[in-house]
C-alpha cells in the first residue's frame, strides 16, 4: 500500500512550486531583478535607436518600457488559466465529423439521468412510479416556483388550474402501468406549457 495521504493526490503542482519562488529573494529581489529588466531594455533601445540614427529622450524610454513592463505584469495576473491535461490528447482537425458517444459528457450525463430510469421502468409500473414520477413532479414544482411563485404544496388549487386536470392526474395519483412514450410526450408537452 502507498503512503501516499489525500492532501499530496489534491495538491496542484502550482502550489508547490510557490514556496520556491518566495525563497529566491521575496519581494525585494522581484523589484531588483525587474528593475534590472528595465535597464538592460533601456540601454538595448537606446543602443538600436542610436545605430539607426535616431534620438529619444531617455525618461520618456524608461517610462515607456516599464509602462510595458507593468502591462506585461497585469495581463499574466489576469489570464485564465491553462486548461487541464487530458489523460490523452486528441489531434485538432482529425474528426471524422461522427459523435464520439464514449466520451464523458455534461449533455450525455443528463440524457442518461433520465434514459436509463426511463428504459428500466418501460415495463414496470411500479417502478416508473417509484423513479420517474417523483422527477417529473419535481420539475413540475420548480416550473411552477420559478414562473408562478407556488409549488404544488404550497398552494394545490391554483397548482391544479396552472398545471391542468390530465398532468394534475398525473402526478397525483399514479398508474398501474407506466404511460406510453406518446402519452408521456403529452404529458412533458403540458409540463412546457405551465
Amino acid at each position: 500500500m502507498s503512503s501516499t495521504s489525500i492532501d499530496d493526490l489534491l495538491s496542484f503542482e502550482e502550489e508547490r512550486s510557490a514556496p520556491a519562488d518566495r525563497s529566491r529573494g521575496g519581494r525585494a529581489g522581484r523589484v531588483l531583478r525587474t528593475l534590472a529588466s528595465v535597464a538592460a531594455v533601456v540601454v538595448v533601445l537606446v543602443a538600436g535607436l542610436r545605430v539607426v540614427g535616431l534620438r529619444v529622450s531617455l525618461p520618456v524610454l524608461v517610462a515607456g518600457v516599464v509602462a510595458l513592463f507593468l502591462v506585461r505584469r497585469v495581463v499574466t495576473a489576469l489570464a485564465p488559466p491553462p486548461p487541464p491535461r487530458a489523460g490523452r490528447r486528441v489531434p485538432a482537425g482529425d474528426g471524422d465529423g461522427t459523435w464520439n458517444w464514449g466520451a464523458r459528457d455534461a449533455l450525455r450525463a443528463a440524457i442518461n439521468g433520465w434514459e436509463r430510469p426511463l428504459d428500466w421502468s418501460a415495463s414496470n409500473g411500479e417502478r416508473f412510479a417509484e423513479r420517474i414520477l417523483p422527477r417529473i413532479g419535481e420539475l413540475a414544482d420548480e416550473r411552477l416556483r420559478q414562473r408562478h411563485g407556488l409549488t404544488r404544496e404550497s398552494d394545490p388549487e391554483r397548482a391544479r388550474a396552472l398545471l391542468g386536470d390530465r398532468l394534475w392526474t398525473f402526478l397525483s395519483t399514479p398508474s398501474r402501468r407506466p404511460p406510453s412514450p406518446r402519452d408521456l410526450a403529452a404529458i412533458v408537452a403540458e409540463l412546457e406549457k405551465t
